[in-house]
């Protein structure tokens, strides 16, 4: 009799563990599922555990103290970026008016007579003007493009036909320079649903860039799912500097009045529609690629 009440009781004892690790799991299963939606989420809703272990609650504490961090952090990131937008926007207007003044001065100079050394004088502050004033435009366009990024709407595009019209409005450029690009495209449509303004700039970028920095070609290749290969010859391009390519501000060389702001863009464009764009090297040949999903 009494090794029957043993056994009763043993039964009990693994019916109740077999019951509580059921419910832990599903708990935890429900607090990763939670936390997994609420990551993404812009909400000050955290994760609840109504029922489940004294484990399963202390576990979605923590997550919540977590998350309560990161939270934080992006709201500050946000506000931080919306700030940076503003500023460089605010900078850009202050800026322009002094400038127009000045090139505006810089003409009613030129027919006036003046000595060989003011008129060399004269072309090295009329070079640098322009330079400013270019920089300034496109601190500009940087801005107003960061800004309205979110507004980008998808529709079919034939990305085949974006980058052969790119290459077309810089093809003088690159002769100028020496540098025919080769450009090898599928056979037929490449379709993606994507923003056809967007990805002209994605592209357009890309290729400035490469005007800018080639040492004298330039090769693209697309493929059939519409991923492209930008490679050119870039010397004076180090490890360090292939991973900054993407980052804000970043420029290789200086001295060519560039704000490093046109891969920035394309990498917060193309991230913005699904795709995926990454830069390597190999010797002394620079790649860009940029892809797009299935």
């Amino acid at each position: 009799m009494l090794s029957w009440v043993l056994c009763a009781i043993l039964a009990a004892a693994c019916a109740g563990l077999i019951c509580r690790e059921i419910l832990q799991k599903r708990g935890v299963a429900r607090v990763c599922r939670e936390f997994g939606e609420l990551i993404g989420e812009d909400t000050n809703r955290l994760i609840t555990v109504s029922s489940g272990s004294a484990e399963v609650k202390i576990l979605a504490r923590e997550l919540n103290k977590h998350l309560k961090e990161l939270k934080r952090l992006r709201r500050q990131y946000i506000s931080g970026d919306r700030e940076l937008k503003e500023a460089v926007t605010n900078i850009s207007h202050d800026l322009r008016t002094p400038l127009t003044a000045i090139c505006g001065y810089l003409e009613l100079l030129k027919p006036e007579e003046k000595s060989p050394a003011a008129e060399r004088y004269l072309g090295y502050i009329e070079n640098r003007a322009e330079a400013l004033k270019n920089l300034t435009e496109e601190f500009f366009r940087y801005s107003v493009i960061m800004s309205t990024v979110e507004e980008a709407e998808p529709e079919p595009v034939d990305v085949a036909a974006v980058l052969e019209e790119a290459v077309a409005g810089l093809y003088g450029a690159f002769i100028k320079r020496g540098a025919e690009p080769k450009i090898t495209l599928p056979e037929g449509r490449v379709m993606k649903n994507l923003n056809r303004e967007a990805l002209s700039r994605v592209y357009g970028n890309i290729l400035t860039n490469a005007l800018k920095y080639s040492d004298g070609d330039l090769e693209i290749v697309m493929d059939e799912t519409g991923a492209a290969s930008f490679t050119n010859i870039a010397r004076n391009l180090g490890n360090v500097d292939v991973g900054r390519l993407f980052d804000r501000f970043f420029s290789v060389e200086a001295a060519r009045n560039s704000t490093g702001l046109g891969l920035s863009i394309s990498k917060t464009l193309v991230e913005k529609m699904g795709g995926r764009i990454t830069a390597e090297t190999e010797g002394d040949r620079l790649t860009v690629r940029v892809g797009w999903e299935e």
